[in-house]
């Protein structure tokens, strides 16, 4: 099997897991999926072939469903530590956003609620660009620039950063990255999401 068929089995089994979480708690809400339409903002269609597993949902859809359940994104892929400590080996983290040369986003480890914190290996290749919806409000990304050159939307403004450098970003608002030289760009962003939790 080559590099791309096991992306396509890992992301096969990552929208098998997310379906089932999604039909699960809306079950245990006794929502409708017009009622978790409503709530989340996502489309009754999609809401379906997310449930069946049949969609690889994109970052945002995914932040909306983790909102209106009033959970941290990495509930959606990955079980509750019911120990102490959890190990996530290499390879084992989910790609939660891939892009179209290459480039993934890798959702290394979260904490639960109500205070997520989460750390993301990303790397893209030129010409890449993931734009994000504003986070819930206090929201807050830490970045660290390890190789290649990163562009930082936020609101109007933009920041570029080379390796060595870091920036801390108010999410809450409506931001984006992009690699920005002619060479990949790999960095580690950690995301403070406060006051998670509750339904």
């Amino acid at each position: 099997m080559g590099e791309s068929d096991s992306h396509v089995v890992d992301a096969n089994a990552v929208a098998e897991v997310i379906g089932g979480r999604v039909r699960r708690w809306r079950s245990e809400r006794n929502w409708t999926l017009d009622g978790l339409a409503e709530r989340s903002g996502v489309g009754r269609r999609t809401l379906v072939l997310i449930e069946q597993g049949q969609s690889n949902p994109s970052i945002g859809l995914l932040l909306r469903l983790a909102g209106a359940f009033g959970v941290g994104l990495s509930d959606l892929v990955e079980d509750v530590a019911t120990t102490p400590v959890r190990v996530h080996r290499a390879g084992e983290a989910p790609v939660l956003w891939r892009g179209p040369s290459g480039g993934r986003g890798v959702l290394v480890g979260a904490t639960e609620p109500p205070q997520v914190v989460e750390l993301w290996d990303w790397v893209m290749a030129p010409g890449e660009r993931h734009d994000s919806e504003p986070h819930s409000r206090g929201t807050r990304e830490v970045l660290f620039v390890h190789e290649g050159r990163l562009e930082i939307h936020v609101g109007a403004m933009v920041e570029h950063l080379a390796a060595g450098d870091s920036v801390v970003v108010r999410s809450d608002q409506s931001h984006g990255y992009a690699c920005a030289g002619s060479d990949d760009v790999h960095f580690s962003m950690t995301v403070l999401q406060p006051g998670v939790g509750g339904y």
